[in-house]
């Protein structure tokens, strides 16, 4: 039996199904097999296509297209921005970054990393138990002298959401850049690069129903960063390589279908997510949420399940769910953003996440429930 037929995927923050009509835009884009670079009709179409996806990318979150570098998905973003803005800036003393430290691993082992090497001083800002972030104290970093603001959109595990507007706001009273990894934001809550007055962000394609491989990263006219590879000078030289261009139109293709649809799609995801919980909530006694009840992506539950290990519903489940117990960067390890937010061992052991999205239907859900409640009776059963 194949794992499509098999299992009920909760897991779209980890990484989404990709959307039909992606798929037949790449498959298209694979029939321009020229390069965008060389100058015949061949890499004519093929540039043509590349201008096209870059169109939508920008369209999506209101950016110049000129703002648009093509990487490999948001981890290469993330060292773009984090070290090559250090080593652009860098003039003998480490540069002072204010972070949230519930940001992806590749923000917080690069800023280590970074810091070893003396080029920064890393602030972790605090957070409360749902993970949100106080303002003030942001607004306080900043008029004490930072040379980076870097918050994410929303968290990849507990689905908070953050206020990307008004810390754009904050950043630029200040005169610091902003970078927002919108990974989770992007295609679910809306974003203006340019009227908010972000200095980056990064996208990537395979948490809006697009490819996995494929993502983007913006940089504002007036900030530059120290390239991390060299090449044929492709993207102004910050970039350098082939472009992937089956992969540029199923990025460009999935921005444009989550500009059209997001609205819709969010709305009818949040109404599933709470009914959902309602379920769950009738049939674990003790159930706990965490992350924000309110400002949190309308996929996302992250549940505390009392008095379980959550590898062992794991274990119980795998053959049935397609779900997680946090980042799948992480599995298998205590995560780092339960244990930032303070939560207690017990709700850390028994937490798991469920990652609803737009392909998710009301019937699976129910049995998503029903197969939850009876694994976790099994297991209270088997500790009795």
């Amino acid at each position: 039996m194949s794992c499509e037929n098999a299992l009920i995927y909760l897991d779209y923050h980890a990484t989404t199904p990709l959307d039909p009509r992606v798929r037949e835009a790449m498959l298209n884009a694979l029939d321009s097999f020229g390069n965008p670079s060389s100058d015949h009709c061949f890499g004519d179409r093929a540039d043509r296509l590349v201008r096209q996806g870059r169109k939508q990318v920008a369209q999506l979150i209101n950016a110049p297209q000129a703002s648009v570098y093509f990487t490999s998905g948001t981890t290469e973003s993330i060292n773009l921005v984090l070290q090559g803005y250090a080593r652009q800036q860098f003039k003998g003393q480490p540069l002072r970054y204010g972070v949230l430290p519930l940001e992806h691993k590749a923000v917080l082992d690069t800023c280590r990393a970074l810091g070893e090497q003396g080029l920064v001083q890393t602030h972790y800002f605090a957070v409360d138990d749902c993970g949100r972030l106080d303002l003030a104290a942001v607004e306080a970093e900043l008029e004490a002298g930072l040379d980076l603001l870097v918050v994410m959109g929303a968290n990849n595990e507990i689905g908070t959401v953050y206020p990307v507007q008004a810390l754009a706001e904050l950043a630029g009273r200040y005169g610091v850049p902003y970078f927002c990894d919108a990974s989770q934001y992007a295609g679910k809550q809306p974003l203006d690069f340019k009227g908010w007055g972000l200095g980056f962000v990064a996208l990537t394609g395979h948490k809006m129903y697009g490819p996995q491989g494929c993502g983007a990263l913006f940089v504002r006219s007036d900030l530059s960063l120290q390239p991390l590879i060299y090449g044929g000078g492709q993207q102004r030289g910050l970039r350098p390589g082939t472009y992937n261009v089956a992969g540029i139109m199923g990025l460009g293709t999935a921005c444009a279908l989550r500009q059209a649809e997001m609205t819709s799609d969010e709305a009818r995801l949040a109404s599933l997510r709470d009914q959902l919980l309602q379920r769950l909530h009738s049939g674990i006694p003790g159930l706990v949420l965490n992350g924000d009840p309110e400002q949190r992506l309308a996929g996302n539950l992250h549940l505390s399940l009392p008095g379980i290990c959550n590898q062992a519903l794991m274990r119980l489940v795998r053959e049935q769910l397609a779900i997680s117990t946090g980042s799948a960067c992480s599995a298998g390890k205590a995560s780092h953003v339960l244990q930032a937010l303070g939560l207690p061992p017990e709700r850390i052991q028994g937490a798991v996440r469920l990652g609803l999205g737009k392909f998710n239907q009301p019937e699976e859900l129910e049995r998503a429930a029903d197969i939850l409640i009876g694994a976790w009776q099994a297991l209270q059963t088997q500790a009795a």
